[in-house]
């Protein structure tokens, strides 16, 4: 029998989260959060006029015991030199980290006001076209002003008509008084003309009598 080839280990999945490997040195367990307030701490009293002055006092009190027969410094300040130096080491990361944890606030903080400006901006833009919206509805309703206008053209145009239609009345009743005067005049010509031809034949009186009614109406 053929030996089976056997099959190559199968790498894990990306979406597949990896165990953590196993050390033979426990590594020191610590709160990050703890540990970035208490490195702020320190940060904030390096930069302190205070701690300038600590320093300034512990530096002359090492120089002034080392100056003197008592001196423990048998390296001529060397060992201030080393401190120093340890100090000047471990400050500088204290530093950097809590400039870290101050720029992840600063970051978180930014994020915040942006998502903040978005939000404004939009109500912003719903107000505009919501007053745009309402500047167009108040041109197209008629306004006081517009109102008063028509209602004056209106009552103009009533009283140039009115006072047409008056005229026109006027000149009818004129006309048609006109025209039943001449009809009185031609009517009263017809009867003394008539009644002069009956007095002519005789059948009406004398040629001097004068006919009733005429004296009244003349």
């Amino acid at each position: 029998m053929c030996a089976v080839a056997e099959r190559p280990a199968r790498r894990p999945r990306l979406d597949t989260p990896v165990e953590p490997r196993r050390t033979l040195v426990p590594r020191p367990h610590y709160d990050p959060d703890t540990f970035g307030r208490f490195s702020e701490r320190i940060a904030r009293f390096l930069g302190t006029a205070k701690f300038l002055v600590y320093m300034t006092v512990f530096i002359v009190i090492w120089v002034v015991i080392n100056i003197t027969p008592i001196a423990f410094d048998p390296y001529t300040f060397t060992f201030l030199t080393l401190l120093l130096s340890l100090q000047a080491s471990y400050a500088a990361p204290l530093i950097l980290l809590a400039q870290n944890r101050q720029a992840d606030r600063d970051r978180v903080s930014l994020e915040e006001d942006r998502t903040q400006n978005a939000r404004l901006m939009a109500e912003v833009e719903y107000l505009s076209r919501e007053l745009a919206s309402l500047r167009q509805a108040v041109g197209e309703v008629p306004t006081r002003d517009y109102l008063r206008e028509q209602l004056r053209e209106l009552t103009e145009e009533v009283v140039a008509r009115s006072g047409e239609t008056a005229g026109l009345v006027m000149y009818d009743r004129t006309s048609r008084d006109k025209r039943e005067d001449r009809e009185r005049r031609a009517e009263r010509k017809r009867r003394v003309k008539g009644q002069r031809e009956d007095v002519g034949t005789g059948v009406g009186g004398s040629l001097t009598e004068p006919f009733a009614g005429e004296t009244a109406e003349l």
